[in-house]
C-alpha cells in the first residue's frame, strides 16, 4: 500500500510539474523570442563576465553591468544601425522596381544576348528565351506587397511598442542570467529526469552548439558578409549593404554558402561588359570571402559539434521557417540533440545487452 501511494505521489508530481511547466511556457509565449536570445547571449557571454568577477570578486551586479554595457555598444547599437541603413537600402531598391528604375527583364535580356549561340539555343528550347513570366510575376508581388503594407500601416506603431517591449525584456533578463548563470546552469542540469552522465553530456552538447552556431557560424557569416558589401560597394552596385546582409543570410546554409549572391552577380558583370568588376567580385569571392570561413571558423569554433552539414542545413532552413531567426541557432540545436539522444540509448541498449557465449 505504501508503495502505491508513494507511486500516486510521485505520478501527481510529475503531472503537476508538467502542468504548470506548460502554463508558464503559454504565459510568457509572446516573449520567447527575446527569452531565447537572452539566454543566448548570457551563454555567449558567460566567459567575459566570468573575467570582470575574477577582478570584482565581491562585485557581481557592477560586472554584470559591465558586460550588459559591452553588449550594449559592441553588439546592439552596431546592429541597429546596421539594420536601420539595410532598411533604408530596401526601401530604395523597392521604389526603383515600382518606378521601372530597375528592370529585371532588361537584366535578363542583356546577359542572354551575352551568352554563346548555342546556350542561347539551349535556353530558348526550354522556355528561358524572355522574362516576361517572370516580370508579371514579379509586379504582382511588388503590388500585393504594397497592398500588405497599406493594410498593415496602422499597425506600425503598436509593432515598434512590442518590439521595444521585448526588447528591453530580453535585455533585463540578459543582465540576471549573466549573473546569476553559474548557479541557474547546474541547477537546471541537476533537475533533469535523467542519470547525471546522460544530463551533463546533454548540457555540453547544448553549450558546444550554441557556441558553434553563434561564435562560429554567425561571426562568420558576418565577416563574410561584411567583406562581400565591401567588393559591392567597390565595383559600384548599388545597395551594396544589402547584398551583403544577403549574403551573410546565405554564408549561414553549409552547401549554399555566399556563391550563391556573388556568383550571379560576377556573371551578370561579365554578360554586361563590365570585365574588371566581374574579375574582382570573383578573386574576392574565391580569395577573401572564401578563405574566411576556413580562417575563422577554427578560430572562433573549438570542437567539432558532431552535426552533418545536410543535417545543419535542413535544420537551419526548418528552423528558420518555423519559428524565423530564432531558428538559425533552434534548428541545430534540436538535430545536435537528437542525434545525442539516439547516441546514449544506443549505448546504454549495447551495454545492457547480454554478452555472446
Amino acid at each position: 500500500m505504501a508503495v502505491h501511494r508513494q507511486r500516486v505521489e510521485n505520478g501527481g508530481l510529475i503531472l503537476f510539474v508538467v502542468a504548470f511547466t506548460l502554463a508558464l511556457g503559454f504565459v510568457v509565449s509572446s516573449f520567447a523570442g527575446a527569452l531565447l536570445w537572452a539566454a543566448l547571449a548570457a551563454l555567449l557571454f558567460q566567459p567575459l563576465f566570468q573575467r570582470l568577477l575574477a577582478r570584482w570578486p565581491e562585485r557581481r551586479n557592477t560586472a554584470a553591468a559591465v558586460t550588459m554595457l559591452i553588449i550594449t555598444f559592441a553588439v546592439v547599437i552596431p546592429a541597429m544601425i546596421v539594420a536601420s541603413l539595410v532598411v533604408e537600402q530596401a526601401a530604395s531598391v523597392y521604389n526603383q522596381m515600382r518606378s521601372g528604375q530597375i528592370n529585371f527583364a532588361s537584366y535578363f535580356q542583356q546577359m542572354h544576348d551575352a551568352l554563346p549561340q548555342r546556350l542561347q539555343r539551349l535556353l530558348d528550347s526550354a522556355g528561358f528565351d524572355s522574362f516576361e513570366r517572370a516580370q508579371a510575376s514579379i509586379s504582382e508581388a511588388i503590388g500585393s506587397s504594397a497592398s500588405m503594407l497599406a493594410r498593415q500601416a496602422f499597425s506600425i506603431g503598436a509593432n515598434a511598442a512590442a518590439f521595444l517591449l521585448a526588447f528591453g525584456v530580453g535585455l533585463y533578463v540578459t543582465f540576471f542570467l549573466l549573473r546569476d548563470g553559474g548557479r541557474i546552469g547546474p541547477a537546471i542540469v541537476r533537475a533533469l529526469p535523467l542519470e547525471p552522465a546522460v544530463a551533463e553530456r546533454f548540457a555540453e552538447k547544448f553549450v558546444a552548439v550554441v557556441r558553434a552556431t553563434i561564435k562560429g557560424s554567425g561571426v562568420v557569416a558576418l565577416v563574410q558578409g561584411a567583406l562581400g558589401a565591401i567588393t559591392f560597394w567597390i565595383v559600384g552596385l548599388p545597395a551594396a549593404l544589402l547584398w551583403g546582409l544577403l549574403m551573410a543570410i546565405a554564408a549561414l546554409l553549409p552547401a549554399v554558402g555566399p556563391a550563391i549572391i556573388w556568383g550571379p552577380v560576377a556573371v551578370y558583370l561579365l554578360a554586361t561588359g563590365a570585365i574588371w568588376q566581374a574579375v574582382v567580385v570573383v578573386l574576392s569571392g574565391v580569395l577573401v570571402i572564401g578563405l574566411a570561413d576556413n580562417i575563422l571558423r577554427p578560430i572562433l569554433v573549438g570542437r567539432d559539434t558532431g552535426i552533418p552539414d545536410w543535417l545543419v542545413l535542413v535544420t537551419t532552413l526548418g528552423g528558420i521557417d518555423l519559428v524565423g531567426l530564432s531558428g538559425i541557432v533552434v534548428g541545430p540545436l534540436a538535430g545536435a540533440l537528437f542525434i545525442t539522444g539516439w547516441q546514449v540509448l544506443t549505448e546504454q541498449r549495447g551495454a545492457a545487452a547480454p554478452a555472446p557465449e
